[in-house]
């Protein structure tokens, strides 16, 4: 038990999945439903602090080294042009409904990205990706259970 709730919070914390794919998989695996969204929901609001620390400290070091750099302009481009619009014409709103969608490409890495390079107010950003991700972890976890119950 212990093994899935740490597997499920891995997948949740990672850039692969977050909690579209960690919630499914400890529900799958049989964990409590309500534990699994507690954990999942709360290992994927984690990334924002991570990846905030990360693009302030630590990638003006990185971005010397020329494979980083032109790596970090495209994972930049994507960013702006994914979400760029949205973010731009709604602000606060916008950033909530772009982590949200519990589609690839969207989510808690891409809108931590996109709130640095907009530079939007830090807690404001965090507010709006934490409040993105609580309603993309809860469509995914009721997609889920539904789907289990065979509704």
């Amino acid at each position: 038990m212990i093994q899935e709730i740490i597997i499920a919070f891995l997948w949740s914390i990672s850039p692969f999945g977050e909690a579209k794919v960690g919630i499914p998989y400890g529900l799958i695996n049989g964990l409590d439903k309500y534990l699994v969204f507690v954990v999942c929901f709360g290992a994927n609001v984690l990334v924002f602090p991570l990846m905030f620390f990360f693009l302030e400290k630590i990638n003006k070091y990185l971005l010397r080294l020329n494979f980083y750099k032109k790596s970090a302009l495209y994972v930049a481009r994507k960013a702006k042009t994914g979400s760029g619009d949205k973010i731009k014409k709604y602000g606060f709103w916008g950033l909530i409904f772009f982590v949200m969608l519990p589609v690839p490409g969207t989510g808690v890495y891409a809108g931590s990205i996109a709130s640095y390079l907009f530079k939007m107010d830090k807690k404001k950003a965090f507010i709006a990706n934490t409040i993105g991700i609580f309603i993309s972890s809860l469509i995914i976890w009721l997609t889920t259970v539904l789907t289990m119950k065979g509704i």
